[in-house]
């Protein structure tokens, strides 16, 4: 297969010839290959936007998803006793006062 390089090494009449042709077709040539390109970049285009979109939708899809999964965990954790309750954690808050005030007690000798 001949290169470019090739055609343009032989012979300097060849050369030419393929450099006048090129600039007298290429004013034919370019809007024919413009006028193609162009519809054909739109619908490139287009079909990346709704790519996009529809990839948009599937992420969103998938994080309800997650989230449905989060909040099913979390109750079956709570209905086996698993997972610390908000009364749970009001209980422990209140018994730690109390037993800072009875260790204060025992220091001080009021403990009988």
């Amino acid at each position: 297969m001949a290169g470019i390089d090739d055609l343009f090494k032989g012979n300097i009449v060849t050369g030419l010839a393929v450099g006048v042709g090129v600039a007298i077709l290429a004013p034919v040539i370019v809007p024919v290959l413009a006028s193609v390109g162009k519809p054909l970049a739109k619908s490139m285009i287009k079909s990346g936007i709704l790519m996009f979109e529809k990839g948009r939708e599937t992420v969103a899809e998938l994080g309800e998803v997650f989230d449905d999964l989060v909040a099913e965990a979390k109750v079956e954790l709570e209905g086996a006793g698993m997972a610390p309750t908000a009364g749970a954690a009001m209980a422990a808050a209140q018994a730690k006062p109390a037993a800072e005030a009875a260790e204060t007690q025992v220091q001080q000798g009021d403990v009988a």
